[in-house]
């Protein structure tokens, strides 16, 4: 699996974590889908830098 895919892959996971933390459908899980959120939105971000800079093919 490349790189920019694992980089979406962690995208939708941050957007579905977001998703199900923000709307107010559970609240005890709240917390832990904004934790995820950001970590998954971090993991992407770097994935999607190095994807498109120093790991090109």
């Amino acid at each position: 699996m490349t790189l920019l895919k694992w980089a979406l892959l962690f995208f939708l996971i941050s957007v579905v974590a977001g998703v199900l933390g923000f709307t107010g459908i559970s609240a005890a899980s709240a917390d832990v889908a904004r934790i995820l959120f950001y970590i998954f939105l971090v993991i992407f971000l770097v994935l999607l830098i190095l994807g498109l800079t120093i790991f090109r093919v």
